[in-house]
C-alpha cells in the first residue's frame, strides 16, 4: 500500500532517463565534430597567418590557438559539452524548481499543514508543478489513505507515509543528476589534456631546436607559446566545468533540502492530529 502512490511515476522516469541518456549520446560527437569544424574552417583560415600562409607566423589570436596543434580541438570539445549539458541541466532542474519559488512554495505547504488544511496543500502542489510538487503531492496522498486506515497504529501510519516520500524522492532525484558526471570528468581531463598538449608541443620545438643546429631564441619561444596555448585552454575549461557544477550540486541540494523539509512536516503534523486518537 506504501509503494502505491508512486508506481504510476515509474515509467515516466524511465523515459526521461532515456531520454537524457540519448541526448548525452547524441551531444557528445556533434560537440567533437563542431569543434574540429572550427578549428579548421574557423581558426585555421588563411586570414589569420602572415601573407595568408597557414606555414607563416599567426597575426592574431585565432591563428595563434590554430598553432597549439591537434589537441586544441579536443579540448574545444569539451568546452562545448560542459556549455551544451549546462543549458541542459539549466532546463531540467528549472523544470524540477516548478512555476514558483521553491522557498515560498515550502512556506505555504508548511502553513497549510499546521492549519490542518491537507487540501491547500495539494492546491500548491498542483499549481506548483514540477519534482518538488510531485513528492510533496506523493506524501499527502498518502497522508489522506492512512487517515482512512484502520488496521495500522499511529506509528506505523507515520512510518508508511515517511516511506512513500522517500519512494518518491527516490524517483525524482536521479533524474536531476544525471549528465553532471560528464561535467564532473571534464573537470579532470580539460587540465590533463591541456598538458598533454603542451608537452607534445614542447617535444617537437626542442626537436626542431636539436636538428636545426643553432638556436633561434625567436622561433624557440613561437613554439613555447603555441604550446602553452593548450595549457591555457584546458584550465580554462577547467575552470568552467568546476564552477558549472558547483552551481548544478548546489541547486540540487537545494531542491533536496526543501523535499526534506516539507516531507518531516507531514510527517510531524500527521502524528500530532493522530496520537491522541
Amino acid at each position: 500500500m506504501a509503494n502505491a502512490p508512486t508506481k504510476p511515476t515509474t515509467p515516466v522516469k524511465k523515459e526521461s532517463s532515456s531520454a537524457s541518456g540519448a541526448f548525452a549520446t547524441l551531444t557528445i560527437p556533434i560537440c567533437i565534430a563542431v569543434a574540429i569544424c572550427i578549428f579548421i574552417f574557423i581558426l585555421g583560415h588563411p586570414s589569420h597567418y602572415k601573407g595568408g600562409d597557414p606555414e607563416n607566423e599567426p597575426v592574431d589570436l585565432f591563428g595563434t590557438v590554430h598553432k597549439g596543434g591537434i589537441i586544441v580541438p579536443i579540448i574545444m570539445s569539451y568546452l562545448l559539452m560542459v556549455i551544451v549539458f549546462s543549458l541542459e541541466r539549466f532546463v531540467v532542474i528549472g523544470k524540477a524548481s516548478g512555476t514558483g519559488n521553491v522557498d515560498t512554495f515550502v512556506r505555504k505547504v508548511q502553513s497549510a499543514l499546521n492549519a490542518g488544511n491537507i487540501d491547500a496543500a495539494n492546491a500548491e502542489c498542483d499549481k506548483q508543478k514540477g519534482s518538488v510538487a510531485n513528492v510533496i503531492k506523493s506524501g499527502l496522498k498518502k497522508y489522506r489513505e492512512m487517515e482512512n486506515e484502520q488496521n495500522l497504529d499511529v506509528d506505523q501510519k507515520t512510518l508508511a507515509i515517511q516511506k512513500d516520500i522517500e519512494e518518491a524522492t527516490a524517483l525524482e532525484m536521479p533524474m536531476l543528476e544525471q549528465n553532471l558526471t560528464i561535467i564532473a570528468t571534464l573537470v579532470s581531463i580539460g587540465t590533463l589534456t591541456g598538458l598533454l598538449g603542451t608537452v607534445i608541443g614542447m617535444i617537437k620545438a626542442f626537436g626542431a631546436l636539436a636538428t636545426s643546429g643553432a638556436p633561434n631564441q625567436a622561433a624557440l619561444s613561437s613554439s613555447i607559446s603555441e604550446a602553452l596555448i593548450n595549457t591555457a585552454l584546458g584550465i580554462g575549461t577547467s575552470a568552467v566545468s568546476i564552477v558549472m557544477y558547483n552551481v548544478f550540486t548546489s541547486k540540487i541540494d537545494k531542491l533536496t533540502y526543501a523535499i526534506d523539509e516539507t516531507g518531516f512536516s507531514i510527517v510531524q503534523t500527521f502524528a500530532a492530529s493522530h496520537k491522541n486518537r
